[in-house]
């Protein structure tokens, strides 16, 4: 334009790309405007620190922030933030907690949105304890800790099954008059149910609905998933009659932790009803869905109808994911079909998906388990030069095939071998051990002179 528009105009696109995360095309453009010679001003830099924070630029981020000091501006309390989010964000907490202790102590005052942030980027990395440290601290800055601050600890606490913890922080809530909400009543509900306190889960639900405090579709799917995973179908079905009753319409998260739950105690034909419902009612099954059905009927079998489900996926657009041919090549390997599981696993290569350590292991169980060493010992070197990295379960897997095989030499240099490279030996593994060198010796009675040597290696292996 002939008359440049002031800086506020290009602040507005700048925003509004910032907004939708195109920040490389924000940070591009901004060098336009230096190019130019636009003066910026504080906002302009806040939103290219925010662009930088969030692609995980911190050293380009601080030196706008660099930048924007030199330019006489007052950082306020949304640059402060901004750079703190970006610092937890990007995994450095140590330099955040640190930041915020620099500028407070040249007399800066953050606000609520800062300490909520120093909590949740704390309780994300697993330091739980430091955000309960920082929670108590605050009020001496002046700060009232609010419900999000305590939501974020006790969800914390709840996914580490600390639950007498969470519900401790629950009652300080109250008594600083600070009201639960449906997020802190569905934490807490998640967290008994991890526990396995099913009962005072679903006594929890009851109390909230006295409260007046309207449980959502999260809530209700929690409680259901909780009691389904410990087979408690009856209850299930009980607190799903409630969520409809009240409004709360299922959705695919409800239904598939109802066909997981059937599954579990065998009613097969139940968890089938539940998947042709769920479509009837509207709610499309995701790939999780199909993989809860896949793993069922391959877990009583029915390998051909679970490969069906397969194509039917193809037929929705829905894309199958490792874990779905992990189960089926799984499946056809316990039903001793391991040509079809091998060209299975051709198809997955093929159709864009990598197999992983326990796809591999399927395979190398299903080879040994059918007599195909050779083809065993190749897939097991094969899939070493793609790098992918074997666990202890493959080891196991791998010492039982030989010894089963007769190769009891090479069984104990892999035994050896995988103590050396950092491996931990499990009680499975000198099991297979113990055993395959009792067997031996029960084989080779006829021969004293081994005997010796073969009943003081099993007694090392205990």
């Amino acid at each position: 334009m002939r008359r440049t528009p002031s800086i506020f105009q290009f602040n507005k696109i700048l925003a509004s790309l910032a907004k939708d995360n195109h920040f490389p095309t924000a940070i591009s453009l901004f060098h336009q405007l230096q190019i130019k010679g636009i003066t910026p001003n504080l906002f302009t830099l806040s939103i290219l620190m925010n662009c930088c924070c969030r692609m995980g630029h911190m050293t380009l981020a601080f030196s706008v922030f660099a930048k924007l000091l030199r330019m006489d501006f007052q950082p306020n309390t949304v640059t402060m933030n901004t750079l703190i989010k970006g610092l937890c964000l990007s995994g450095n907490l140590d330099k955040a907690l640190h930041f915020h202790d620099r500028v407070l102590a040249h007399g800066f005052q953050f606000n609520q949105v800062t300490y909520a942030t120093l909590i949740n980027g704390l309780c994300k990395t697993g330091h739980t304890t430091a955000a309960i440290q920082v929670l108590r601290k605050i009020p001496q800055y002046g700060i009232v800790p609010n419900d999000f601050m305590y939501n974020t600890i006790i969800d914390s606490l709840c996914k580490d099954t600390l639950v007498s913890h969470a519900f401790h922080l629950y009652s300080e809530m109250l008594a600083k008059g600070i009201s639960p909400n449906v997020i802190t009543y569905t934490t807490l509900i998640y967290g008994l149910c991890l526990a396995g306190q099913l009962k005072e889960a679903i006594d929890l639900l009851n109390h909230m609905m006295l409260k007046n405090i309207t449980p959502d579709v999260f809530t209700y799917t929690t409680l259901i998933d909780g009691l389904c995973k410990e087979g408690n179908i009856k209850d299930a079905k009980s607190v799903l009659a409630i969520m409809t009753k009240h409004g709360a319409k299922p959705d695919v998260v409800t239904y598939t932790s109802l066909m997981d739950g059937y599954y579990l105690v065998n009613q097969v034909d139940k968890a089938k009803c539940t998947f042709i419902k769920m479509a009837q009612r509207g709610v499309a099954p995701n790939v999780w869905s199909y993989n809860i059905m896949v793993n069922g009927l391959c877990k009583i079998n029915m390998v051909d109808e679970a490969l069906n489900l397969l194509e039917e996926m193809h037929h929705k657009n829905l894309v199958p994911n490792t874990v779905t041919y992990t189960t089926l090549i799984d499946g056809l390997c316990k039903s001793r079909r391991i040509s079809c599981a091998l060209e299975l696993l051709e198809k997955m290569q093929d159709r864009g998906q990598s197999a992983d350590i326990f796809t591999y292991n399927s395979l190398l169980d299903g080879l040994f388990k059918n007599r195909q060493l050779e083809k065993a010992l190749v897939l097991f070197n094969q899939f070493k030069e793609r790098g992918i990295i074997p666990n202890i379960y493959t080891y196991n897997i791998l010492i039982d095939g030989l010894c089963k095989s007769g190769r009891l030499k090479n069984a104990k240099e892999i035994f050896h071998d995988i103590s050396i490279k950092g491996y931990h030996p499990n009680v499975r593994t000198y099991n297979i051990m113990i055993n395959g060198l009792c067997k031996r010796a029960y084989f080779m009675k006829h021969w004293p002179f081994c005997q010796k040597w073969k009943t003081m290696d099993a007694y090392q292996m205990r």
